[in-house]
């Protein structure tokens, strides 16, 4: 069991993402549930990482084939809720770009990041049915709305 206090959280967030820049498939592994899930939008090129070691090895191949690099640069956590909202940048040397977003993590009982949901700047691909949403994310099933609300207008 990790600490589930506000600091607790921050402190797997960073421990997961000091693994992600070591290429440390242990560390990683560490603050994940096993079954894990990390969503990106949707047409993203590497599709949503179903299980922790999936997930570990996504960015395991990111250092190997791009130089990834990763900081943490805002936090916020609502340690009642088990949830933490994090600002990152992903620095990629090899193709000398960098990409930003935000990323929204669910943890469990236990402390571990149970899913990822990660937001940035991405394309809609080609013929999806709707654009600039997670790949995979029953949004249906978790409540969100799925069209625009009646709004009374002067």
């Amino acid at each position: 069991m990790r600490d589930t206090s506000a600091s607790g959280l921050e402190a797997t967030i960073r421990e997961y993402f000091d693994g992600c820049n070591e290429a440390n498939v242990e560390k990683m592994l560490s603050c994940f549930e096993p079954d894990a899930v990390h969503y990106f939008p949707a047409g993203a090129p590497q599709g949503t990482f179903a299980g922790a070691t999936t997930i570990a090895q996504g960015w395991v191949n990111a250092v190997r084939n791009l130089g990834s690099i990763w900081t943490i640069d805002r936090v916020i956590v609502d340690a009642p809720r088990l949830e933490a909202v994090i600002e990152w940048t992903h620095f990629k040397p090899k193709q000398g770009v960098h990409l930003r977003g935000d990323e929204w993590y669910v943890f469990s009982d236990r402390g571990l990041i149970r899913e990822i949901r990660a937001y940035y700047g991405c394309p809609p691909a080609p013929g999806a049915p709707r654009s600039h949403e997670l790949g995979d994310f029953d949004y249906p099933a978790r409540g969100y709305p799925m069209a625009p609300p009646a709004v009374k207008r002067g």
